[in-house]
């Protein structure tokens, strides 16, 4: 599991979404689904971008977590049961 700190990082700047996506020029839908942590796949250039104008490094961004690590304390997510 990768965790994602967008939105800790966010916090901390005292910056919005928005702010974020005008800074990088990334749609304001894409900065929302890499900080609420719903993206599959994150494009290296809004990567670079990201951590460019929040002055940080992409280790502080994002972390790899084993999954047993991540959900010792959640629930796997389940599978919806097709009718």
């Amino acid at each position: 599991m990768i965790k994602i700190y967008l939105s800790t990082i966010l916090g901390m700047e005292r910056m919005t979404q928005i702010e974020l996506a005008r800074k990088t020029g990334i749609r304001a839908a894409t900065i929302n689904a890499i900080y609420n942590e719903t993206i599959d796949r994150i494009n290296l250039e809004h990567l670079s971008k990201i951590c460019e104008a929040l002055d940080c490094r992409v280790e502080d961004l994002l972390q790899y977590i084993p999954d047993e690590e991540y959900y010792e304390h959640r629930r796997r997510p389940q599978k919806k049961k097709v009718k």
